[in-house]
């Protein structure tokens, strides 16, 4: 047992080296953060970006670094996982992308404010979080290397590496949100992708496939391209 005195010395001075091991730890923390956050990347257009993220409230919905409402998808990573091309097309139109599907706000922002969105989306995805958050282990077990898949990536036209693989993969490389469309072409001919490409929903009734905003260029060299998918 521990005397009146005894207790009190053990008290304050656990106290005080407790402290110190605390302001310590916060003050090596506050130095990291410079580096550690990628600060000197901080320029006018990640400012404009957060700027228009705060005004608009998008953290009502969305969350970033662990913070927000968890009601809409979590951005940390956004950037990397579907690409600028593909943000900026959704940010656009959301509804066009996935009619009757999407509750995100159409808001008419100017290409201008779109840019700065996703330079802000870009700074943030850079920071180090240790890891945080953590991919989502979406690939099936079964997807691999597909013999002639690097080829075949090679002659996509650029539109599909800029939208179209976030979420489908060729050679067993991009997404699989959609499926993998190494043999399309053996399913489907040119006419049926034009088809396809200009409004899946009017093909396939309830179809996941959004109607992506693609020019008649766009959509004709895709069409083209998959229909040699086999």
């Amino acid at each position: 047992m521990l005397s009146k005195s005894q207790a009190k010395w053990f008290f304050l001075i656990f106290t005080a080296g407790f402290s110190g091991v605390f302001l310590w730890l916060t003050v090596d923390t506050l130095m990291q953060v410079p580096e550690r956050s990628h600060a000197e990347k901080i320029d006018e257009h990640v400012i404009r970006g957060k700027e228009i993220w705060e005004e608009n409230n998008c953290m009502g919905c969305h969350t970033l670094l662990g913070e927000g409402a968890y009601y809409a998808p979590e951005l940390t990573k956004v950037v990397e996982r579907r690409g600028e091309a593909w943000i900026r097309t959704f940010i656009k139109d959301p509804e066009a992308m996935y009619p009757g599907q999407r509750k995100m706000v159409k808001y008419d922002f100017t290409e201008d404010q779109i840019t700065d969105v996703i330079a802000f989306l870009a700074w943030v995805g850079n920071v180090d979080t240790n890891g945080f958050p953590a991919k989502p282990d979406l690939a099936p077990a079964s997807m691999v290397d597909v013999p002639g898949g690097a080829a075949k990536l090679a002659a996509a036209p650029p539109i599909f590496g800029q939208l179209c693989q976030a979420c489908h993969a060729i050679g067993g490389q991009g997404g699989v949100v959609g499926p993998a469309l190494d043999t399309v072409g053996a399913r489907f001919d040119e006419a049926w992708f034009a088809k396809w490409l200009n409004d899946p929903n009017v093909v396939r009734p309830g179809t996941k496939m959004p109607k992506m905003p693609l020019s008649d260029a766009d959509k004709q060299a895709l069409a083209k391209w998959l229909s040699t998918l086999k």
